[in-house]
């Protein structure tokens, strides 16, 4: 059986049964095709002879384990067959992503209307050589990601800061200068794979290359191992970045740098950079998603009398903050702008919350104006509406 039978015919389907049927079945699906479509029953039917020359190829193939098993492995790994010439449909039963078998084993055409001169190790670029045979090439392949971590102070979190970051790095080994062999020795070529890194499995029609077991890919055994990187040529060190923080970063949060992660290799991408980013408290201000908040003392007589008090910015002169008259303590304002700066370019707001303070020693003229306050207000009880709630509850 050839391996464009393998992958172009589905002998599933060709006897009407499943992929998990088992032996009596595919038996007996084959006997009723069989003397449906026999040539003795179908005198000069071309049709019937073509359908009954199928059953019994279906039937060959799956009636001998050995045989069976190859066929289902060698299918398994188009995803269940390619799409015969002129059948419709990839993605339906016998498609594999639009490929047409006619031009997969030297059928086909080329964009310019000339017939296709490859066969099927051509067509796929060398993934498939001659004779069914799967061929490794080494690949670019893209860096791992990093994560790592940075504390910065309030200030730099809302601004956006340049920062210097030690990261872990694999490199050669210093001591074997990445041959893994100790010192004096060299490695040797893996008899086994006679340094190629590969050896091939065979699954009968086909045989795959995986990693060799004997050097685990290298190609080269080493027999004296480097004592610093165990044979493996390969040692951890450190390397140093600038990364750029973005402005108004907030504490705990993780920053994706695209790229600044671990070197490619064979000319592969770099990997990410994940940093997640820590802020020192500030002594003053707070933050509340992208606005600001700070808490300003105001005296008595500025609660109650209303008062215009300057308040400290993050960046720039004080701001002025008009408190009207009776406010009470821990009221909240709101300046516009003058918050964190979001990705479009706008700010958020800084909230200030006022805290009335009570002074501690009050003597003199100051004492006698408060006690003539408090019998000019002796008939108002702040607190008969909540004792009157706490009753009816």
């Amino acid at each position: 059986m050839s391996t464009k039978d393998f992958l172009e015919k589905d002998y599933y389907k060709v006897l009407g049964v499943s992929k998990t049927a088992n032996a009596d079945e595919i038996k007996k699906s084959y006997r009723k095709l069989a003397r449906k479509y026999h040539p003795d029953a179908n005198k000069g039917d071309a049709k019937a002879e073509e359908r009954f020359k199928e059953i019994s190829e279906a039937y060959n193939v799956l009636s001998d384990p050995k045989q069976r098993k190859e066929y289902d492995e060698a299918r398994s790994l188009f995803g269940g067959g390619f799409r015969r010439p002129g059948q419709p449909g990839a993605g339906g039963q016998g498609g594999f992503g639009g490929f047409d078998l006619g031009d997969l084993f030297g059928g086909g055409t080329t964009a310019g209307g000339q017939g296709g001169q490859g066969g099927l190790g051509d067509i796929l670029g060398g993934v498939f050589g001659r004779g069914g045979t799967r061929t490794t090439q080494a690949r670019p392949r893209r860096g791992t990601d990093v994560e790592t971590e940075t504390t910065l102070s309030f200030s730099d979190s809302l601004d956006g800061v340049t920062v210097s970051l030690r990261l872990p790095a694999e490199g050669p080994c210093p001591t074997c200068k990445g041959t893994g062999a100790k010192a004096g020795t060299v490695p040797r070529v893996c008899p086994n794979c006679e340094g190629t890194g590969q050896e091939s499995r065979n699954l009968g029609s086909f045989a795959f290359s995986e990693p060799c077991r004997e050097c685990r890919g290298r190609g080269l055994v080493v027999d004296d191992p480097c004592p610093v990187c165990s044979g493996s040529g390969r040692a951890m060190s450190t390397r140093t970045i600038q990364a750029r923080i973005p402005a108004g970063v907030a504490d705990g949060q993780r920053i994706k740098l695209k790229g600044k992660g671990a070197p490619g290799e064979r000319g592969g991408p770099a990997g990410d950079l994940y940093v997640r980013v820590h802020v020192t408290p500030h002594p003053v201000f707070g933050r509340s998603g992208h606005n600001l908040t700070v808490t300003v003392p105001v005296t008595f007589p500025e609660a109650t009398l209303g008062a215009e008090v300057k308040v400290p910015a993050h960046r720039g002169a004080p701001v002025s903050v008009r408190i009207p008259a009776g406010t009470p303590n821990g009221r909240t304002f709101r300046v516009r702008g003058k918050g964190v700066r979001r990705s479009d370019g706008t700010n958020g707001d800084l909230l200030v919350t006022v805290a009335v303070q009570v002074p501690q020693h009050v003597n003199g003229p100051a004492r006698k104006a408060l006690e003539d306050f408090r019998e000019a207000t002796a008939g108002q009880d702040p607190r008969e509406d909540l004792l009157q709630r706490a009753r009816s509850a």
